[in-house]
C-alpha cells in the first residue's frame, strides 16, 4: 500500500494510520480517567478533564509527527521497523506516565468535614497516617471516590492542633485517623443541611441549573424528596452537594459556591 504512494503521500498515510491508532488508545484511557477515577463531578471539581487534556494532546500529536518525520519506504525494513517500534514505545511510555500523573492525584473520597463536603485527592493522604484509620477504610480505592466523614475531636486540644494543621495545609478530610462510615455521620449531615429552597432564594438566577441537575440525578422523572445542601471543597473551586434531608443521601451536585 505504501509503495504505490508518493514519498510525501506514504509519510502522510503511515502518519494518518499512527494518528488514528493513538487515537483508539487514548478513547480507552479516557474510558478509565472519566469513568472509574474522575466521574461525574470530579472531572470538573479536581481538574481532572485539564490533566487528561494535556496527557492526551501531546501523546496522541507527538507520536503521528515523529512517524511522518522517521518513515520512508526506501528505508531497509528492519531499520524501520526499528524506528517505528522506538516512536511506539516513546509514546506509550509517555502515555503511561501520563496516567501514573493523573492516578496520583485522583479523588479518593469525598468526606463529610464538620459543615462541608470536601474532595480528598491520594495525593493530599499522609501515607504514613492511612495505619490510624479505622478498620477497611485505610485504602486509597481505584475504582473511583468513595463515601466517608470525619469523627468528633477527642478533647480541646486535638481540635487545637488539628486546626492549626489545617491552616497549613492538611485538611482534616485527608486525615486517615479521623476517617470513619459515611452512615456514622449523617446526623452532623442532617444538622448542617440546609434547605434547598434557601439555595434557590440565594441564587435566583441558577435556579435552572438546580432543577437540571436534579432532573438528572431522579433519573428525568424530576421527582426527589426533601432536599437540603451543604458546600463542597474542591481542588481549585467550590461546588454544592444536594442531600436527602431524611436519609443523608447524597443526591447531586452543582457548581455553586454556597458558603
Amino acid at each position: 500500500m505504501f509503495v504505490t504512494q508518493s514519498p510525501l503521500q506514504s509519510r502522510l498515510l503511515a502518519a494518518g494510520v499512527h494518528f488514528g491508532i493513538s487515537v483508539a488508545i487514548a478513547a480507552l484511557a479516557a474510558t478509565l480517567v472519566f469513568f472509574v477515577w474522575y466521574p461525574y463531578p470530579y472531572r470538573e471539581i479536581s481538574g481532572g478533564r485539564e490533566l487528561f487534556m494535556i496527557v492526551v494532546a501531546v501523546d496522541v500529536v507527538m507520536g503521528p509527527l515523529l512517524t511522518l518525520a522517521v518513515f520512508n519506504v526506501k528505508k531497509a525494513t528492519k531499520v524501520l521497523r526499528r524506528d517505528l517500534v522506538v516512536i511506539g514505545l516513546f509514546q506509550l511510555a509517555a502515555l503511561a506516565y501520563g496516567l501514573w500523573t493523573v492516578a496520583v492525584v485522583r479523588p479518593v473520597h469525598l468526606v463529610f468535614e464538620i459543615d462541608r463536603f470536601r474532595a480528598v485527592h491520594a495525593i493530599e493522604v499522609p501515607r504514613d497516617e492511612l495505619g490510624r484509620a479505622p478498620a477497611g477504610l485505610g485504602t486509597l480505592p481505584l475504582t473511583g471516590p468513595t463515601l466517608l466523614s470525619v469523627r468528633d475531636f477527642k478533647d480541646d486540644k486535638e481540635r487545637s492542633d488539628i486546626t492549626f494543621e489545617a491552616l497549613a495545609g492538611l485538611p482534616l478530610g485527608a486525615r486517615p485517623g479521623f476517617w470513619q462510615r459515611y452512615d456514622q455521620g449523617k446526623p452532623q449531615v442532617l444538622a448542617r443541611a440546609r434547605p434547598l429552597e434557601e439555595l434557590k432564594k440565594r441564587f435566583p438566577d441558577r435556579v435552572s441549573e438546580i432543577d437540571a441537575a436534579l432532573k438528572l440525578a431522579s433519573g428525568g422523572n424530576g421527582k426527589v424528596g426533601s432536599l437540603g445542601y451543604i458546600p463542597m471543597v474542591g481542588r481549585k473551586t467550590f461546588w454544592t452537594v444536594l442531600v436527602d434531608a431524611n436519609t443523608a443521601e447524597v443526591i447531586a451536585f452543582v457548581p455553586i459556591d454556597s458558603f
